[in-house]
Parts: structure tokens; sequence; C-alpha cells
């Protein structure tokens, strides 16, 4: 009873924190490549975000584009999301040192995975509806220019197909494989030192 009270609490709080963190690594990502405002989208992730948002910005300013106050509440919660879960019944409490690390481990996971199922979303709509336009098709166009405009000068589309997106899924997915996973992994065993099992 108590392990699956455990994991539907685990769940509940995951879920939670990461659509509100998704919410503020959207914005981080909308303001760096200065997405458009007027999008009903972008409009509703800026309404979300800002309440915590706005009063950071008085003592944490941004830099080139670079939100830092959003920085700083993404690894927030994300180390709070991991510590709330240490307290359930059941969960070994993780060390504070090694579940920072961990926690910003997951965030460079997490802005891989918006890449990854955005560059998904963009080639699945242009087999299904490549002359429609609809807001979401236009924010994502925006939020992957930085990655898919390098890898599409280095692979033009051959006869009329288009590969720089499997090229880019490729890379993408190899570096959250062959890095960001590791030092997942690596950080977790950091989080719990006196634990007796590999994750």
């Amino acid at each position: 009873m108590g392990s699956h009270f455990g994991n539907a609490s685990t769940f509940l709080i995951s879920a939670l924190f990461g659509m509100y963190i998704l919410a503020v690594m959207l914005r981080f990502l909308f303001q760096w490549v200065h997405a458009d405002f007027s999008n009903p989208i972008s409009q509703f992730i800026y309404k979300v975000t800002n309440p915590p948002l706005v009063p950071m910005r008085r003592f944490i300013p941004g830099f080139r584009g670079l939100d830092f106050s959003a920085i700083l509440l993404m690894l927030v919660l994300q180390t709070l999301e991991l510590l709330i879960i240490g307290l359930l019944p059941g969960q070994p409490m993780p060390a504070f040192p090694g579940v920072l690390a961990w926690a910003f481990a997951e965030l460079i996971g997490l802005w891989i995975n918006v890449y990854i199922f955005g560059i998904i979303i963009l080639a699945v709509i242009s087999w299904i509806n490549p002359t429609g336009y609809n807001p979401i098709v236009g924010l994502i166009s925006q939020i992957t220019n930085p990655i898919m405009q390098p890898i599409r000068r280095l692979i033009p589309p051959m006869s009329g197909l288009d590969l720089s997106p499997m090229f880019a899924l490729f890379i993408l997915i190899f570096i959250k494989m062959a890095l960001v996973e590791l030092l997942i992994y690596q950080f977790k065993i950091l989080s719990f030192p006196n634990a007796n099992y590999l994750f």
C-alpha cells in the first residue's frame, strides 16, 4: 500500500513540477530566439510564468537575450522537486550538493528534449500539411531555428527532400544518450552516497 502511495505521489509531484519547469524553459527559449510575443501560445506562457519571474528580474538582470532569472527559477524548481520526492515515505533523501548537480543535468536533458520533440513535430506537420500554418508551428520553427539553420547549411535539401531534421535528431539523441544520461546517472550516485543500489 505504501509503495503504491509513494509511486502515485512521485508521479503527481513530477507532473506538477515538470509542467511548470517546461513552461519556464519555453519562456527562456522564446526570449532567447526573440519569438513572436503576439502569438497566443507565447502570451499564455508569459502570463503563467510572470508571477515568480517579474520580482526575480529586479535582482537578476538578463544578458544578451539570456534570462538568468529563468535559469535560476528552473534550477530551484527542479531541485525542490527532487528534494520533495526524497521526503516521501520509502524514498531515500538525497544529499543537497549532489541533487543540485542532478537538477542541472535534468534541465539540460529537458532542453534537448524540447528540441527533439519540436523537430519531430515540425517534420510530421511538413508531411501532413506543408502549406498550413498555426501558432504552435510558428513558435516551434522559431525555437528550433538555432539548431536547424547551421545543419541546413551543411546539409541542403536534395531533390526536394530535406534530410536536415533527421541529422539534427541523430546529433541531439546521441548527445543526450552519451553525455546527459551519463551525467544524470553520476549525479544520482553523488546524491545518494550511502545507497547500496544502482539506478
